[in-house]
């Protein structure tokens, strides 16, 4: 069943699932609703509901095989845990879309997201789905971080002397920077990945770059890292390039609209754009022509668009925003950077609580608007709309103050 349309177009999807949704949050006034009205987070969570790590290849092997060909399932890479690293193809369309989603082990509403969207290019034959699967390439990389997944934790898990036998050249080397030796009160070490990326995507570690700077590019030193490198080098050689990456994340519970529809009201996400210092990444221009930042708008416009024409602008689903970004914020050694340098549309979806503030109200809520939004922009693609996009309109949408600082 597709989704009601959106202006003039169609979005992928269950209408169904996101009407009950919506009706749901509408019933009760706002300031009485614990999922949109107030901060509601919980003292003792139950982490259930989830895809765990082992639930995963079955659901992804059973969509391809009730897929009648249109799924594809790889494994591309496996753990320091010997734990599989999956990303499932579809469509075939020359305008390439990679999407991913848990590189922080504790932020899962993307797996489930990505799922859902799977299911339906899988087995619908609406015209939005079928637009779709002929103009679009999608990659979809469901719990890139299964380690961290399984522990309820942001970080892998990979000792400083697991890294040195993969990487013999950093014998005596300190520790990378984004090396903790322990995370969320559990003593295994591991890396945060988001900080594992570089644009040379042929780079190999070297012990003069260690232990680097949180704005340095980062040193592919993790498996989980090197395999999401892999798959992005792959689709650039098969097809010239990679039109977009999205990478899923989750962000702080408790963030408030500034300005805009919702002034006042919690945001349910944000949005961003490579964070690459002063002047839109102007330092890394001449190393990296590629770079195009209004193009990354533009992406991050058609998700946002897309859900606020969805769900209205009321909806509690619809309250975007954009991500923390003063014009200082230098990220270099995160993926959404490391691919924007090199000519791809990158964007960052942060979805309001982490996982383990989740009740199943919100979690239904925020999970639905993931999906929306992807495959918002996946249409956006499929029709040319996202070319014609002015990516300053993506400005327009409010932030949520943006005084206490985040890390994504």
């Amino acid at each position: 069943m597709t989704r009601l349309p959106c202006r003039t177009k169609a979005v992928l999807g269950s209408a169904a699932a996101g009407a009950l949704v919506v009706s749901a949050l509408a019933a009760s006034p706002v300031a009485a609703d614990p999922a949109e009205g107030t901060c509601k987070t919980f003292e003792d969570p139950q982490f259930i509901g989830w895809t765990t790590y082992d639930e995963l290849g079955p659901k992804l092997q059973r969509i391809a095989r009730n897929s009648n060909g249109r799924v594809d399932v790889e494994v591309v890479g496996e753990t320091e845990l010997g734990r599989d690293v999956y990303a499932a193809r579809v469509g075939t369309g020359d305008r390439i879309a990679l999407v991913q989603s848990a590189i922080h082990g504790n932020e899962r509403t993307g797996t489930e997201a990505l799922l859902g969207i799977l299911r339906t290019l899988a087995s619908s034959n609406d015209p939005a789905t079928r637009r779709v699967l002929e103009e679009v390439t999608l990659v979809a990389m469901p719990m890139v971080n299964p380690d961290g997944g399984e522990l309820n934790r942001r970080t892998n898990v990979i000792s400083w002397d697991e890294v040195i036998t993969r990487h013999p050249q950093l014998e005596g080397t300190d520790p990378a920077w984004y090396h903790r030796p322990r995370n969320l009160g559990i003593d295994l070490p591991g890396f945060d990945l988001n900080r594992d990326f570089n644009a040379d995507l042929g780079y190999e570690p070297r012990p003069e770059d260690l232990p680097g700077r949180q704005v340095d590019a980062g040193f592919y030193l993790s498996p989980e890292s090197q395999a999401i490198r892999d798959v992005y080098v792959d689709l650039r050689n098969e097809f010239g390039g990679v039109d977009a990456f999205v990478d899923l994340h989750h962000m702080g519970a408790c963030n408030w609209q500034t300005g805009g529809d919702q002034d006042g009201r919690l945001i349910s996400l944000a949005l961003d754009y490579p964070p690459l210092g002063p002047n839109d990444g102007a330092a890394y221009q001449d190393e990296w022509p590629l770079l195009d930042q209004d193009k990354s708008r533009r992406y991050s416009l058609a998700i946002a668009d897309g859900i606020k024409d969805h769900y209205g602008s009321q909806s509690p689903i619809a309250a975007v925003g954009r991500y923390f970004h003063p014009d200082a914020r230098e990220f270099a050694g995160q993926a959404r950077s490391a691919f924007g340098l090199n000519g791809t549309a990158s964007v960052l979806f942060e979805v309001r609580g982490q996982s383990h503030n989740f009740g199943q109200k919100m979690k239904g809520m925020l999970t639905e608007s993931v999906q929306t939004g992807v495959e918002s922009m996946l249409d956006a693609m499929a029709t040319g709309e996202v070319d014609t996009l002015n990516g300053d309109d993506f400005f327009d949408y409010p932030d949520y103050g943006w005084d206490q600082g985040s890390t994504d």
